[in-house]
């Protein structure tokens, strides 16, 4: 498939390689951003895929198949294991793509929560607006938390606050923190200010 948008066809590979493997995934990061917030300017594609780390030399294969290029040329598998990512390239566009190989719980629930969204006229399954803020307050970078502004300017009366608090309360309770709700607060009456 060829357009005039490179992330569109970038996205149709994706789409073709992880249905022929028969493996949900869902678009995650700055380009989910562009989906749910403000446009911002990105120079990668991430997504997940329901996937073990002992599955990476078949997703390889599927996406080499479909056009990809793995940006390793050794170390694969140890940096798999370690990092849970394949990095590629997507030559007809140059865009990087990082492939993250979905864990246990929280990408799990991310996977049943993604959202089908047209980019470019390709069905995307696109991390939920309230999964994407939490996993921003969760990074917690500058970027990350100027993402959330975007989101919740832009969705705030849309979004379900209940979920994305309830999903913070489990992450602070399972990683002992507790500045992630109160995080979420500040940005989300900023939102409203």
């Amino acid at each position: 498939m060829s357009t005039a948008n490179p992330l569109a066809d970038l996205l149709a590979g994706l789409a073709a390689a992880f249905a022929a493997l028969g493996r949900r995934w869902y678009l995650f990061g700055a380009q989910a951003v562009v989906v749910w917030g403000k446009p911002r300017a990105s120079a990668d594609v991430d997504v997940t895929v329901e996937a073990a780390p002992e599955d990476s030399a078949e997703l390889v294969q599927a996406l080499a198949t479909a056009g990809f290029e793995l940006r390793l040329t050794r170390g694969v598998e140890e940096f798999v294991a370690r990092a849970r990512v394949l990095p590629f390239l997507h030559p007809g566009s140059g865009i990087p793509v990082d492939v993250v190989l979905a864990g246990p719980g929280l990408e799990e629930r991310f996977l049943d929560g993604a959202v089908p969204v047209d980019i470019g006229g390709v069905s995307v399954p696109v991390l939920s607006a309230e999964d994407l803020v939490v996993t921003k307050i969760l990074a917690g970078r500058p970027k990350d938390l100027e993402d959330v502004r975007g989101v919740l300017a832009e969705r705030i009366d849309a979004l379900d606050l209940a979920a994305i608090r309830s999903t913070l309360g489990e992450l602070e309770a399972a990683l002992g923190q507790s500045d992630l709700l109160p995080l979420f607060e500040a940005e989300a009456e900023r939102a409203r200010g």
